[in-house]
């Protein structure tokens, strides 16, 4: 039973489309907790975008018509995920107080960027 449960968190660690979901929903719930001044409105939009962008533009690439397509939209995802670093990045210079929560979001979409650019050079050779 041992083997069949850590098979499962594997499998969930290795599902992309649920970690992309997942990091939307961390995305979200973080931006809740910060204070509501005009600098935070603008990034808050920005990072909110970006963020859930990432998950959408993989679910549509997993349902891609094409090889083309697919590499498309996971081009786009990629550049989401990099844009969504930049505005972490931001926030955390706007609220010193959630500099380390920031870290951890930077470094989840910085995974994520990994992970695209990985698929993207398999799929060119």
């Amino acid at each position: 039973m041992s083997n069949q449960i850590q098979n499962q968190n594997d499998k969930k660690k290795y599902d992309l489309a649920e970690r992309t979901a997942k990091f939307g929903e961390s995305v979200i719930e973080f931006v809740s907790t910060l204070p509501n001044t005009p600098v935070n409105k603008v990034l808050i939009s920005q990072v909110v975008r970006s963020a859930t962008s990432i998950g959408a533009n993989y679910m549509e690439a997993d349902a891609a018509e094409s090889k083309k397509d697919f590499q498309h939209k996971i081009a786009i995802g990629n550049k989401e995920s990099k844009e969504t670093m930049h505005w972490t990045r931001m926030i955390a210079k706007a609220n010193p107080i959630k500099k380390d929560e920031c870290r951890k979001l930077w470094q989840e979409a910085h995974e994520l960027t990994l992970i695209f650019s990985s698929i993207l050079r398999r799929g060119k050779k």
